[in-house]
Order: structure tokens, then sequence, then C-alpha cells
């Protein structure tokens, strides 16, 4: 874990405290309606709240964002844990970029009524931003998919992530945009984990 003003996206107001206090209340209080077109599980009754476990510890990341269609590399690192018996996680990052270390926080949660995870995020660049809508997706067939819908320079712009090549030891995550209700994608960050610790 957004309309990137920087690419990683999704840069929310100060809400860490709120969204504990959401979490408490049903995550579906703080989402702002259904997203258009967002596939629904194939499997409601599919139990999906410890889909990211695989991702609690500690790890070493590649990141490589597109800047006018130039890709910028650097490291990073992850930290996750658990929350509310695994029904939550909160993802604590570190960026090692060129102009110096910046963080950043994801924070999930798990509705099991409707099947889907909800994912905020704080960037310390920016963590007084509005609000933005968070992404929502399941993962099926060990791939997640996330999605959200936002304006861009009163333009309707769509943002999905997806969560792939998941090992005990290694995930790859990227994020991408759509001006055209999600016919074709432009890929514009990247993450490859692998684990230094459990």
């Amino acid at each position: 874990m957004k309309k990137p003003r920087q690419p990683f996206g999704f840069f929310l107001s100060s809400f860490l405290l709120p969204c504990f206090a959401l979490l408490a209340d049903g995550a579906d209080a703080a989402a702002p309606g259904p997203i258009t077109a967002l596939p629904a599980p194939n499997s409601p009754q599919r139990d999906g709240a410890r889909d990211f476990n695989f991702q609690r510890g500690e790890w070493r990341v590649r990141h490589r964002v597109k800047r006018q269609d130039t890709w910028i590399e650097f490291g990073g690192t992850c930290r996750n844990r658990a929350l509310i018996d695994g029904s939550a996680n909160v993802e604590e990052h570190s960026f090692s970029r060129s102009a110096g270390t910046t963080y950043g926080i994801a924070l999930r949660a798990y509705d099991a009524k409707s099947g889907q995870w909800v994912i905020w995020w704080v960037d310390s660049r920016d963590p007084h931003a509005p609000f933005d809508p968070p992404v929502k997706g399941h993962f099926e067939n060990g791939v997640g998919k996330f999605y959200s819908d936002y304006m861009a320079d009163g333009k309707p712009m769509r943002l999905r992530y997806i969560w792939s090549h998941i090992s005990a030891d290694s995930a790859y995550w990227e994020q991408a945009s759509s001006s055209d209700e999600g016919k074709t994608w432009d890929t514009n960050w990247t993450m490859e984990f692998d684990r230094t610790a459990p």
C-alpha cells in the first residue's frame, strides 16, 4: 500500500488514530461508496481474513518508480504486524531516496461481509493531505487485486494494486493507473520484497 501526486499514491491526512477507531467500528464506515466495476470475490463464503499473513515480519524492498517515463530505483525496508486478531494489519515502510529517508504506513482491514480488504495510506512527506478513497479488493488464486476510483485534474481515473509471486520469503507489488476505466493500465511503481526476519 491513490492519485499519485507522488507515484506511490494515496497521501492521506493525519488519520492513524481515526483509522484504528474505524477498524473497531467496521471499515465500511470510512468507505465513500462502492467502486464502479470492482470485481467481487467468486466465492463470497471464502474467508480472506488471513490473506496478508504472508507479509508479517521484516523485509528488504527494491523500489522502481516511474516519473515522466523515466524509471528511478531506490531501496527501503518494510515491517508488517497483525491487528485485530489478524483481520487487519499495518505495514510500515522506510524509503531510502536520493533526497533522504522518508516513511509511509499502509493500514488494511478485512470485511467478512463483503470478502473485501480496504487499504489506506499515509506518507510522511504530506501527512496532513486530504483523505482519499481507499483501495478495495481481494485475493484469488494467490493474486491480490485492489482498486479505487478518483479524480485527477477533473478527469476520472482508476488506481490498481496487485500483489503476486508470493512465497515464504518474497513477494511482488505493483501500482498502476488507468484513464479509460481499466481498459489499459500504466504501471508507475513496483516493489520487490525479500524477507530479512520473521
